[in-house]
């Protein structure tokens, strides 16, 4: 077994110094529990800590991602989160875990149907005695994508060797996965580019590069029912939030077609439009400024073909935005 390794993506000391500790008594249990589930060469890549409902506040969940190997399934990749059986937090991943086998049974049923999201391999729900407290061990198997995710081909060292054909290639598969995501009646409600999966053929050399990887969205935490949607406060990415949730209002196809605009700038020049001061002191009033006040960026002469696109996908009210992402795809396809 490879020896465990931890991310958090907490920026308070105290609470990086509070999960090290308890990953230090948590991580060797989960490994136990994966063992016994025929996982092996276990690394533990990430570990987050979330408080649950008002009515338990002593309560926590933690949730981690991990890479493994199984016999029948080969390199997976597994989320999971352990709860204490009193909280009120078991809800995240059974929700989740409803979306995958809602969109594979999509796949399957329909002829020539795009692939959505990545397989849901298996789904276990452990019982974990050995932490002082019963508590649930819930996880989800997908397979492990080696090339990873759209965001780490946007950081400055690996964004440089982009074509502009992989780029609209990009955008173009976005496009049509949210389209997709849509037509099964979801609204995603936190797309980025660190939540769409690259599957299969290695990009950035020169043998491949005229061959660009699909896509897959990936993190259905927030995604609801397109024809239920739930009024909540800005739930989300800050960075790729649409102006009308920062005022309160629910999710709609508009507030993830923004997002899907922010996320198009940012493959196009390799970096969000907006951005706050590192150390903020109201990052939230100042992620609401930015969307709600700043205006839609302007991108330089070799994508301005592109313009009329991010100026409807990026427009401050929802009437003057995008109706459906399919209109985003007819100029698209027309570019």
């Amino acid at each position: 077994m490879k020896n465990h390794t931890m991310k958090n993506n907490a920026s308070n000391p105290s609470i990086i110094q509070a999960l090290q500790a308890h990953a230090q008594q948590l991580l060797p249990t989960v490994t136990q529990v994966l063992i016994a589930l025929q996982y092996s060469e276990i690394v533990h890549q990430r570990l987050a800590q979330q408080n649950t409902e008002t009515r338990h506040p002593n309560t926590h969940c933690y949730q981690g991602l991990t890479r493994a190997t199984h016999p029948q399934f080969g390199n997976v990749m597994i989320k999971w989160q352990l709860t204490s059986h009193d909280s009120d937090f078991s809800f995240d991943l059974n929700h989740e875990v409803a979306i995958l086998k809602a969109l594979d049974g999509l796949s399957k049923t329909q002829s020539n149907a795009m692939a959505i999201a990545p397989s849901l391999l298996a789904y276990h729900n452990v019982e974990v005695q050995d932490l002082g407290a019963r508590q649930q061990l819930t996880a989800l198997v997908m397979p492990h994508y080696p090339n990873g995710n759209l965001a780490k081909q946007l950081t400055a060292q690996q964004y440089g060797s982009l074509t502009t054909k992989q780029k609209h290639h990009f955008i173009v598969q976005a496009a049509h996965l949210i389209a997709n995501l849509h037509h099964a009646g979801w609204l995603h409600n936190d797309i980025k580019p660190s939540n769409l999966l690259l599957a299969d053929m290695p990009i950035g050399s020169a043998d491949n590069s005229g061959r660009v990887p699909d896509l897959l969205l990936t993190d259905f935490a927030l995604a609801e029912r397109l024809d239920k949607p739930k009024k909540v406060s800005a739930a989300g990415t800050p960075a790729y939030l649409a102006p009308e949730r920062w005022h309160g209002q629910s999710a709609t196809v508009q507030s993830d077609i923004y997002a899907f605009g922010i996320m198009m700038v940012e493959i196009l020049m390799g970096e969000r439009p907006f951005k706050i001061p590192t150390h903020s002191r109201d990052s939230v009033m100042d992620w609401a400024i930015q969307h709600c006040q700043q205006p839609v960026p302007k991108l330089p002469s070799e994508y301005s073909r592109y313009q009329f696109i991010v100026d409807g996908a990026l427009a401050k009210r929802v009437e003057k935005r995008y109706k459906r992402i399919e209109a985003v795809l007819v100029d698209l396809v027309g570019l």
